[in-house]
């Protein structure tokens, strides 16, 4: 037998070593990873949870916008994304097809429902990948969101294979063009995560963009690698948070009058723009306000004309509205003197000359007929007696020339002119300076509430939906008080009679059963490029600015008419009119405030005049609708007729005597009974001729009797009299109907 002999193999050895130590290795890695927590500074629990963990958001609603009702205005509505199946190995295993198997008629359905031409809609669904594979599935951007339940179930019908939906939210405005120009609009927006949030693009959306936005929540788990939950994994819920609610001091049911007004003058007249607030003179609050042009939120349809909130942040020149103002200042600073005559007409101003809107004005008359019949030289007159730098500090209490303070963007001020004497003048009848609408709505709380300034607000509160907890709770802010309580009743009742005298700018404005005080306004507009103003009546900014009821004033409104295209016998009052009258009107019958029974009341008791002011109690029984005639120059009444506690009809004559010059009336279409009245009161030497009614007389009205020269005063029978119409115009200069 042959004796075996053992020899080293040196490369066998070394590979033995080799493989061996890696072995080694290799074992030393495992152990160390299965018991080690952290490897090179990674963690390997973290690592293994983050490639299991799966985390599912939880969308957030959008706060909503309700009115002072809780009626909606704007939210969050359930809707749908588009979403289509496209990769035939979806349809493997399955009975009937879950892809899209015939893209050119799936397109020309789907053309008929979602914003997107069909051949677009073909391109997307027969895409590739970069690969040139096939996606599994397509979306169709914004024309595939924000699908409503109705369009959803239409396209259903169709019954197309690969098409499915999922739920989506939008942001949904029930009530169309509602205030849109306050509330604004919301828009979808893709975040750099890739997320898709709605944001608030304009109007409080855009304000209270960050109180409305909500915050998302989510789910997360673990999962295995296809995503499946794994048994008693831990689950953690972090719920999402809603927005918060903003409620407005709007009432829906009086912004739907103001729409529905507005919306009728927009179609009859078709001016170039119309703003309107109305508001509760007593707190502030505004409740309603709107503006044409308008826009629906939902697709913004018209709002490439005008993205501005006309009543805060663009500036006009009022026109006469301003006289309010001026009038005021007049009557608290002790200069207002009603039955001082004044030379109407025109006021020149070193090389300026102020004309009234007739042009040649009425003759001598006096302050208060000026007003009612909006004199502009009658202001200018007015100014030069209280003086320019008492004037503007009574505009300056009124907030004029200062922001509101309203909680809404973009508030503007506007500029009082006084560099030059002729803008003061302008100024005191409302051409040349500049002010928003919301500030003569802010001014105009003033005269409604016994001299309280009231700041606008929109906003009433904000409410967390989750807790209910109240987040900002506003209240009522007094701005100051321009005016005593005694000057608020004054001018009250001196714009009441602009509505019920015969001379008045007004007329068109009064209600049945509601007394309504207010004063009108024809703007002249400069042109954009400068050159001056435009000319025409087709040209003019027509405006009022009104309250009722007088004695206790419960809602002021503003309405203005830029450039309405009126026919050839109609004034501007008329489309102003339409909307003031409709919306105050049915206001307040809403808000239960029942008209007042004297229409229904033939005849009126007089009260006892003696020792009062005989100003202030014209100014009352014009808007009883008497005639007051002052036998005297004004003052404390020594005596008058008829008697107090007599019962006479409305259009009657009262006499009131007072001291001091008598300055003659117009006797025309006086009774003889009239005419023998006024001679006893006043001991004129009137003479008498003829019978029946005046029908002239030898001395002018409006003249100052000095000496004791005889008065003749002529009388015709009705058949024998021919009364001429008298004319009668608004302050466009147009002729009023006569009563």
């Amino acid at each position: 037998m042959k004796k075996s002999t053992f020899r080293f193999q040196k490369g066998a050895f070394l590979m033995f070593l080799l493989y061996g130590g890696l072995f080694l290795l290799l074992f030393w890695r495992i152990v160390h990873l299965q018991t080690a927590s952290e490897v090179n500074g990674y963690s390997l629990q973290a690592e293994a949870a983050a490639k299991y963990a799966r985390e599912v958001h939880l969308a957030a609603n959008r706060g909503r916008i309700l009115d002072r009702n809780d009626n909606v205005i704007a939210e969050d509505t359930l809707a749908y994304k588009l979403v289509a199946v496209v990769n035939e190995d979806a349809s493997k295993n399955s009975k009937e097809p879950v892809h899209v198997v015939d893209p050119a008629e799936t397109a020309k359905i789907l053309a008929q429902y979602i914003e997107m031409d069909e051949q677009e809609i073909y391109q997307i669904l027969t895409r590739k990948l970069s690969d040139g594979r096939t996606p599994y599935q397509v979306e169709f951007g914004a024309a595939g969101r924000k699908i409503s339940y109705d369009t959803k179930l239409a396209i259903e019908e169709h019954g197309l294979s690969g098409i499915i939906f999922e739920k989506d939210t939008k942001r949904y405005y029930p009530n169309g063009p509602f205030a849109s120009h306050l509330i604004g609009f919301a828009v979808e927006e893709k975040q750099e995560d890739n997320t898709i949030k709605t944001v608030g693009k304009m109007g409080l959306e855009y304000t209270y963009n960050e109180q409305l936005t909500g915050t998302p929540g989510s789910i997360s788990y673990e999962s295995d690698r296809k995503g499946y939950l794994l048994p008693n994994s831990e689950k953690m819920i972090q719920p999402a948070k809603d927005g918060a609610d903003i409620y407005l001091t709007l009432d829906k049911t009086i912004q739907n009058f103001l729409d529905e007004a507005m919306t009728q003058v927009d179609k009859q007249y078709n001016p170039e723009s119309m703003t309107a607030i109305v508001a509760n003179p007593k707190t502030g609050e505004i409740l309603a306000m709107s503006q044409r042009p308008t826009f629906d939120p939902a697709d913004r349809v018209g709002l490439e004309s005008n993205w501005l909130n006309e009543t805060i942040e663009n500036v006009i020149e009022p026109g006469s509205t301003m006289k309010t103002f001026t009038l005021a200042a007049a009557v608290d600073s002790g200069n207002w003197h009603p039955n001082t005559q004044f030379q109407s007409g025109q006021y020149v101003v070193y090389d300026r000359t102020i004309r009234d809107h007739n042009k040649v004005g009425w003759g001598p008359i006096s302050y208060l007929e000026g007003f009612q019949r909006s004199s502009n030289t009658g202001m200018a007159h007015m100014l030069s007696i209280m003086g320019a730098d008492t004037f503007y500090d009574y505009l300056d209490r009124f907030g004029f020339g200062q922001k509101t303070g309203i909680d809404l963007p973009g508030e503007v001020t506007g500029t009082l002119l006084s560099k030059y004497p002729v803008n003061k003048v302008t100024t005191a009848f409302g051409q040349g300076s500049t002010v928003t609408p919301m500030q003569l709505i802010q001014g105009m709380t003033a005269i409604a509430n016994d001299g309280k300034m009231m700041q606008p607000y929109v906003i009433d509160k904000i409410v967390d939906p989750s807790t209910g907890r109240v987040i900002l709770d506003d209240e009522p802010i007094v701005k100051g008080q321009p005016v005593s309580a005694n000057t608020a009743k004054q001018v009250r009742e001196i714009l009441a009679s602009t509505v019920t005298s015969d001379k008045g700018t007004a007329q068109r404005f009064a209600l049945e059963g509601y007394e309504v005080a207010g004063k009108t306004g024809t703007a002249q507009i400069a042109r954009e490029h400068g050159g001056g103003y435009y000319e025409g009546k087709n040209h003019y900014l027509y405006s009022f600015l009104g309250m009722a009821p007088v004695e206790d004033p419960q809602l002021i409104m503003y309405i203005a008419v830029k450039k309405p295209k009126l026919g050839e016998t109609e004034v501007g009052s008329e489309p102003t009119a339409a909307v003031f009258k409709m919306v105050m009107e049915n206001s307040l019958k809403y808000f239960n405030i029942n008209p007042e029974e004297s229409a229904e009341v033939e005849l009126t008791k007089l009260a006892d005049y003696e020792k009062k002011s005989a100003e202030t109690v014209q100014v009352d029984l014009i808007n009883q609708g008497l005639t007051p005639v002052i036998v005297g120059e004004g003052g404390p009444i020594v005596e008058q007729y008829p008697a107090k506690d007599t019962e006479v009809a409305k259009g009657s004559i009262v006499f009131l005597k007072t001291e001091g010059t008598i300055t003659l009336p117009s006797f025309i279409g006086w009774s003889l009974r009239n005419v023998l009245i006024y001679k006893a009161l006043s001991g004129l030497p009137i003479e008498i001729v003829g019978e029946g009614y005046v029908d002239s007389q030898s001395v002018s009205e409006n003249t100052a009797i000095q000496d004791t020269a005889p008065i003749v005063v002529k009388l015709k029978t009705p058949e024998e009299s021919f009364a001429p119409q008298v004319e009668n115009t608004d302050e466009d200069g147009e002729q009023l109907p006569q009563d």
